[in-house]
Formats: structure tokens, sequence, C-alpha cells
């Protein structure tokens, strides 16, 4: 592997000089997320494979190119998972690809999001240099916790050539209840079960039914059941797949597709378009072809933020601007870790 490391380094060093954007890229299917692209293809898919698996230390070091679906194998094979759940949206899937993103699947309001296993990682800077941060322990960060700043930074400061992650066992039961409520309703439910001892792993609120997960011993999740009443659902987990990759119908309606990050406790904003709630009312997915500064506007009112998710128009900019004191952190940032500004321009904001 320390071949393709170091042919990565050099195509990184002559961007640098020439000021030739690059663009990091496993598997490609995160392509769609983000602004638009720029930069030749950084093909990370050679730099791939396990680096450290203890399973009784509950902790994966990987390469950046290992396929997404085969980490997951090998954890399972194990009894394991990735907490997070995170979404391939395509079966060229990589690690890499997985941490720059920093997307969680429908387990994440419980489990924690992707930068909360994160441990450790080694970064190809816009210098070439390889750099180290974190760990494969908990207790580890003295300082900035870097690693878990690469999470959601779309390959903007340089190229992820490992991970540490840590990792979970799978639950030994797991469920899925229906039930019929108005939006309302799902709402109050799912907020008044937040705080109750309860093993709900996910939920997804969709066309007047509220789904929900139980997961956890056989013994917890039975009694979940009997408290919350309700049909159980067959095939639940091809169900929360379809959730998890955006197979899911609802995911096929042609207008913009918005992420919308507001508190659980948020009431219904009443935007044009059709919506599916997730995370206990937490994310709030929004089909519409409503105007982008009024979902944006009335995301900002209730305590969050608006995602343009998939667009065919991106004009109006993937991701809710910052405030000026956020953007010069931004700008900081990428200035000690890509100083020739060649990782990936404009795919978080045009400014970087």
């Amino acid at each position: 592997m320390q071949a393709v490391l170091e042919a990565m380094a050099g195509t990184v060093r002559a961007a640098a000089r020439s000021a030739q954007p690059l663009r990091p890229r496993g598997g490609g299917s995160k392509d769609f997320y983000g602004n638009e692209l720029a930069g030749e293809p950084l093909d990370t898919r050679a730099y791939a494979g396990l680096v450290n698996y203890e399973p009784s230390e509950l902790v994966v070091t990987a390469r950046c190119g290992t396929p997404l679906a085969e980490l997951e194998r090998r954890l399972a094979a194990n009894g394991q998972m990735l907490p997070f759940e995170p979404p391939h949206f395509g079966p060229g899937a990589t690690l890499g690809g997985c941490v720059a993103a920093g997307l969680s699947g429908p387990r994440r309001a419980s489990a924690g999001a992707l930068r909360d296993f994160v441990l450790g990682a080694r970064l190809l800077d816009g210098r070439a240099r390889t750099l180290a941060f974190g760990g494969e322990v908990m207790k580890n960060v003295a300082g900035y916790d870097v690693s878990r700043l690469l999470a959601g930074s779309l390959g903007t400061l340089g190229v992820i050539l490992e991970v540490s992650l840590k990792i979970l066992p799978r639950p030994a039961a797991e469920t899925t209840l229906r039930l019929e409520a108005p939006q309302d309703k799902a709402l109050e439910w799912m907020n008044h079960w937040a705080g109750k001892p309860l093993p709900i792993s996910a939920t997804c609120y969709l066309n007047g039914e509220l789904s929900v997960r139980l997961s956890g011993a056989a013994a917890a999740v039975r009694a979940a059941r009997e408290t919350l009443g309700g049909e159980v659902l067959e095939g639940d987990e091809g169900f929360w797949a379809s959730l998890r990759e955006q197979t899911h119908p609802y995911f096929a309606l042609e207008a913009p597709l918005w992420r919308l990050s507001l508190p659980s406790t948020a009431v219904p904003l009443r935007l044009p378009g059709k919506e599916l709630i997730e995370w206990g009312g937490a994310l709030r997915w929004l089909s519409s072809a409503g105007e982008p500064r009024t979902i944006r506007e009335a995301a900002q009112r209730a305590g969050g933020h608006a995602t343009l998710f998939r667009a065919r128009d991106k004009s109006p900019g993937a991701f809710a601007p910052l405030a000026p004191a956020h953007m010069r952190l931004q700008r900081e940032l990428k200035a000690v870790f890509d100083p020739a500004r060649i990782f990936n321009p404009g795919r978080l904001y045009p400014d970087l």
C-alpha cells in the first residue's frame, strides 16, 4: 500500500504546484451531495483493506478505499455493526466517502451520529503530508478533535486515508410497530417516548403512519411492544433499508429534496410539498418545489437549518449560509490543511 500512498502524494504535490483542483473520489455514490463537482478525480479505491480489527475491543481501523459493504460484512460475521447505520447510495460506496459525507441513517437518533464514533484518522493534506489524529481508544483527545472534524468535510481538507471507528454489537432482537396518527400527534408521541426507557432505535412518519423500530434484548423489545401497541410490520428490515438508501418510493418524487434538521419538538412547518419525518422529529425530509429562501427561513425560525440534498438546480447552494464568524473558521481551517485550495473547491461553500 505504500506505493499507492506515494502515488497519491505525488498527484497532490503536482496539483498544488499547478493549482489544479482535485476531487478525492471512491465509488462516487455521494457525487450528488453538496455543490457542483470540480477538479480531476483522485481515485482512492486502490488504498483499501482493514488495518486493524479486534472484535473484543469494539474498534475497527480501515483504509479509505475499503468498500463499505465489505466492512459491514466483516463486522456482521462477528455480530457487530456500524451503529450510525450509514447510507451507501450505491454498490461502490467506500469508507472514505462515508466519513467524508458524514451522513447517518435511521439509527442516528438513538445511537449517535457518525462523527461520534470516529476515534482517529490519517489525512493526506494539501502539502502531501500524511497527518495522524486521534487513535484507537475513546480517551485520546488533547486539544482539537481533528479526526471528527473530517466527518462531513466532503474532502475539502484532504484525502481521508484511514479511519478508526468505534463499533457496537448488533441488537439481540428487533421488531417494528406501525401506528396511525395525524402529524401533530405523531410528533407528540415521539417526543414523549424519548423521555422514557424504551428501546426505540428508529422512527418514521409518512402518510399518516408512524413506524417505530424497537431494538435490544428480547425481553425489552417484547415489553415495549406491549406498551406502545400498534401492528407489527412484516419485512421491517427492508423498510428501514429503503429509508437509509433512499430507495423508498417517497424519494422518487420529482421535486427537489430538502433535508431539514430541526429540534425534535418543532411544530409542523406546513411548507408546500410532501414530508417524511425521521429521528423522533429531528430530521424532516421535504420534497418541494417551493422557494428555497422560504424553506430555509422557515427552518431557521424553527431553530434549525435546511440542506438542499438532491436537486437538478444547485444554484441556491446545497448548504445553509454560515454566520460570518463560522465562515471565518472554515476559511482558516482550509488555509491550514489545503493552502493551495486544490481539494474540492466550492463543494461545501463557494468561498472554500
